[in-house]
């Protein structure tokens, strides 16, 4: 699956928050060729599991080198492996290096549409495609659920995935979990999702929204058997999750959150009063539920109620 460059400029985060679920102790490694740690290598570190702390998994340091008057790290956070580069002073963490001597290609994309040029309709459509461990689908199911439970009577909401996995075996049963939960006890789902954002806690989720064990267990083996989910599911790479790949192919969805309304990809900022305006904005004929105001305050990426000035990256 494709990581675009511009994007990983743009979302300067990326590194450490499109990891999914994250934090714990922190655990060093000798480096290959010798030596201990270097303070700034482990001050980087410290300084990521900083950002991601509150998930629950650790980061840990698989091997560093200097590399063209930087420190390179490789280190792992659950299933994943990621590099970043530390400055040798340990004051500057870069999640990404370009190679300044290889020749830029060329590449055009469609920019995501405004709000103002969305159909207008008398009960929008509004799907959130998001991986359901990835830190800004999170963020941005968080500023959808207000909107969700002030609009549910009025329009069309729902979540949808993402055709591909970035967060491990976890990911897709939990993909698979709240897909069946919105299909066989839908009107419980809200109450699910919105436990769910907070801590991530499943057993406690099922059991806060009343989620029928046995039917949602029976939904889940005969959706798992009928896309092979689990038999095509791997450690490595990016393992498909097709439950809602013709959607992902009609709307061009490239990663987690991709909201669309009306048929058409917006690009809002993550406010539940944002969130509001960009739907109700889709509406023929706002309904009273649209005069309602909601925060306007960013919760931050991953779980949890904090708030941020972020409003931008993507797992992808």
């Amino acid at each position: 699956m494709k990581k675009e460059v511009i994007q990983k400029i743009i979302t300067g985060a990326f590194v450490f928050v499109v990891i999914g679920s994250l934090v714990g102790s922190l655990i060093y490694f000798f480096p290959r060729g010798g030596g201990g740690v270097p303070n700034e290598v482990k001050k980087a570190m410290e300084y990521i599991n900083e950002m991601i702390k509150g998930q629950g998994q650790s980061a840990s340091l698989i091997s560093w080198a200097e590399e063209g008057g930087l420190y390179k790290i490789d280190f792992k956070i659950g299933d994943n492996q990621y590099q970043s580069f530390v400055t040798k002073d340990g004051k500057y963490l870069f999640p990404y290096a370009l190679d300044l001597t290889k020749k830029i290609e060329q590449k055009t994309e469609e920019k995501e549409t405004q709000t103002s040029q969305v159909e207008k309709r008398e009960r929008p459509d509004v799907k959130l495609f998001v991986m359901s461990y990835c830190p800004f689908g999170l963020q941005m199911e968080k500023a959808l659920l207000p909107v969700w439970q002030l609009l549910k009577d009025k329009a069309d909401i729902g979540i949808y995935f993402v055709d591909y996995i970035m967060h491990g075996k976890k990911e897709m049963e939990e993909n698979l979990r709240q897909y069946c939960i919105q299909k066989e006890d839908k009107e419980k789902y809200l109450a699910y999702l919105g436990c769910f954002v907070k801590d991530g806690n499943t057993e406690n989720c099922l059991k806060e929204a009343g989620i029928d064990q046995e039917k949602l267990n029976s939904c889940q083996s005969a959706t798992d058997k009928e896309f092979k989910i689990s038999e095509s599911f791997s450690e490595t790479g990016y393992p498909p999750f097709n439950i809602h790949k013709d959607l992902n192919e009609k709307y061009g969805v490239r990663g987690s959150p991709t909201l669309v309304i009306n048929d058409t990809v917006l690009n809002v900022e993550r406010s539940p009063e944002k969130v509001k305006q960009a739907i109700c904005n889709a509406f023929l004929n706002p309904p009273d539920e649209c005069n309602q105001k909601l925060p306007e305050e960013t919760t931050s990426p991953g779980f949890g109620m904090a708030t941020s000035s972020s409003s931008s990256g993507k797992c992808q």
